[in-house]
């Protein structure tokens, strides 16, 4: 047995392509591998951008104190009530998978509700579409989007160069950065 395995199984996110669709939001209960918390002077103000902005749900809250957002699995996102929030955004971000299907939306929902919140999108050399956004709260949010890979491709060149090849271009299922 290898001590690697296949961990797209348990992935929400989906095979890039243009047509990828993104999964239904996850209403379960899990325990969270990993959640972030953002303090929020003006709770109602920030669920209405993370919800109507950024895609999420409220999965629950306690009101005046906190509210559970999540969007896919292990998306989830705290937000608590505080006195105050930082004056700028902070240089560590956050980053949430999408497809790209969604970055046009996200990025004229997030425009309509704070014009100036929203850089790009833009293309990366590691071959994905980011959009970053700054929240009410000051938090920056990038949400990424995997393109289809193209093996001609600069990206696919980059990639190469640090050693990611495809599948199907020498070493099989790339087992060594599993």
């Amino acid at each position: 047995m290898s001590d690697y395995y296949n961990a797209f199984e348990t992935s929400p996110v989906p095979t890039p392509g243009p047509d990828a669709v993104p999964p239904e939001p996850f209403r379960g209960i899990y325990g969270m591998p990993a959640f972030v918390t953002i303090p929020t002077s003006d709770l109602t103000a920030s669920v209405d951008f993370w919800v109507r902005g950024l895609g999420f749900f409220e999965l629950f809250g306690i009101p005046g104190t906190l509210v559970h957002l999540r969007r896919w699995a292990f998306q989830d996102v705290l937000l608590v009530a505080a006195e105050s929030v930082p004056e700028q955004p902070p240089a560590i971000g956050l980053s949430f998978a999408c497809v790209l299907g969604q970055v046009d939306s996200l990025v004229e929902d997030c425009r309509a509700l704070c014009p100036d919140s929203v850089d790009g999108p833009r293309d990366t050399p590691w071959n994905t579409r980011d959009v970053e956004v700054i929240t009410p709260e000051n938090a920056r949010i990038v949400f990424t989007a995997a393109k289809p890979f193209d093996p001609d491709s600069q990206e696919a060149r980059n990639l190469a160069a640090v050693g990611i090849t495809a599948p199907d271009a020498g070493r099989g299922d790339n087992e060594e950065h599993a």
